[in-house]
């Protein structure tokens, strides 16, 4: 068993704690090999009847794939060594939104890119006023993963797009509302919720989020939820077909959160806003978990090839310089090669 990841069982619940605090709890491959192996063990396990997912220390559930460890894979050569480390990350996100007993996600928090791919597909997720949800790829020269892209599709109206497109996170309204998560509590009331528990023993996940709710629930804070009052122009301007005309439609509009928005996307890598946008769209007209998966995986190996990946990782956790110097700069420099190599990666 992995270092990182504590596990235990009682009164019919196995629980699982990411146990890194000190790097926000950010996925190594021994830790996702160590909870696939749990869940695994506890699938046939009568006295465990519900799982239940969190994270130690008060910064978050889980921050992500350990993108350190990654850079330092692609920068010597080794690109196998992510490649690899996505299909043991994509397997046990899959198995997890495909668990026969109901998986309860404890989302307090920070919890971006890997960390959704544990909890957003979880049978029951829960945020707290301070939870930071997102998958912010983008932001580093690669595409959402981990299943993000399904559930990126699957957001009301155009959500999808802006926040993939631009990165942005997502306070617990917002989450909500995205279909990331399906209820708030405040995080002090996380420890009556594991106590509670037991008594939902075998309902099905929507009855226990249900449940627990009616018993524990608090409203989302009105300021968690700016994309949601914002879908007017969020939806009109990202109905647009490719990403230079919805950035275009963006710097037109008269709101100010849409000009944030663009500003956002363009401080993206062009290369993985434009990667993004095709597979959003195509997980939504798809709709199917497992082809998503198998989607991803062939958009990490299509920019692995690229140079962005490992330069936006080098500005935003390696020298944090926040200057990534993309190729190319600009949507507009983006050729129609790229763009075709772009659509046959997303197949």
């Amino acid at each position: 068993m992995d270092e990182h990841v504590i596990t235990g069982t009682g009164d019919g619940l196995g629980i699982i704690t990411l146990n890194r605090p000190e790097k926000i709890n950010a996925l190594t491959r021994g830790m996702v090999k160590a909870i696939a192996a749990t869940l695994a063990g506890w699938r046939e396990d009568r006295t465990v009847q519900i799982v239940v997912l969190r994270g130690a220390g008060e910064r978050g559930f889980c921050a992500g794939g350990d993108i350190r460890g990654f850079h330092a894979s692609i920068t010597a050569g080794r690109p196998q060594d992510f490649l690899d480390f996505l299909a043991d990350e994509f397997a046990l996100d899959l198995a997890i939104a495909t668990y026969p007993k109901p998986v309860v996600a404890f989302m307090d928090g920070l919890c971006m890119g890997g960390g959704v791919g544990l909890a957003g597909h979880a049978a029951v997720r829960i945020v707290t006023p301070r939870s930071q949800v997102g998958m912010p790829e983008t932001r580093i020269g690669y595409s959402p993963d981990v299943g993000g892209t399904h559930l990126l599709g699957r957001a009301p109206g155009r959500l999808g797009e802006h926040f993939g497109l631009t990165a942005a996170s997502m306070g617990a309204g917002d989450a909500i509302h995205a279909g990331f998560a399906d209820f708030c509590a405040a995080p002090e009331a996380l420890e009556e919720i594991l106590a509670t528990l037991p008594d939902f023993a075998g309902l099905s996940g929507e009855e226990i989020a249900t449940g627990l709710e009616i018993l524990h629930g608090t409203p989302a804070p009105a300021s968690s939820a700016p994309a949601a009052a914002a879908r007017g122009w969020i939806d009109a301007a990202y109905a647009h077909g490719t990403a230079a005309e919805i950035l275009a439609a963006l710097e037109a509009s008269p709101y100010p959160g849409a000009a944030e928005a663009a500003a956002a996307i363009r401080a993206n890598s062009p290369l993985a806003v434009e990667t993004a946008l095709r597979a959003i769209r195509a997980a939504r007209a798809e709709d199917d978990l497992r082809a998503a998966f198998e989607r991803e995986h062939r958009i990490a190996e299509f920019l692995l090839g690229h140079p962005d990946l490992a330069e936006g990782i080098r500005a935003q956790v390696i020298d944090k310089d926040r200057d990534p110097h993309w190729s190319p700069a600009t949507l507009a420099e983006l050729d129609p090669a790229t763009v075709a190599a772009v659509a046959a990666s997303v197949g």
